[in-house]
């Protein structure tokens, strides 16, 4: 017996909706005429790359800095409006910042 049966059972009187909600849908994020700013800099002798210059809403910055740890397996942090991931990453996440429809600065060499 599947669960959908199950829950005939339990529930007949339920009609199941013909859309279910896609929990994969991207995330709506507020587009800023400024690039954001992408450096890379060396704190304790350990590599990191620093996101700065988003002026949207601060909870928009914080789902994109868990969707860039996720993305790319690592640690990080959001502190004073700023993206603080462990690791030389500025290319992938320049990449990923663009697909997502944002403009991206790459400041330091």
């Amino acid at each position: 017996m599947d669960i959908s049966d199950q829950l005939k059972n339990l529930f007949p009187d339920h009609i199941p909706e013909e859309n279910p909600i896609d929990k994969t849908e991207k995330p709506n994020y507020w587009m800023q005429e400024a690039p954001i700013i992408c450096k890379y800099e060396k704190r304790k002798g350990k590599p990191i790359t620093i996101l700065e210059g988003y002026t949207g809403a601060d909870a928009d910055f914080k789902k994109l800095a868990k969707e860039i740890k996720s993305l790319l397996s690592v640690g990080g942090s959001y502190k004073n409006d700023t993206i603080i991931i462990q690791g030389d990453y500025r290319d992938k996440i320049m990449n990923f910042l663009k697909s997502k429809g944002f403009k991206v600065k790459r400041v330091g060499g």
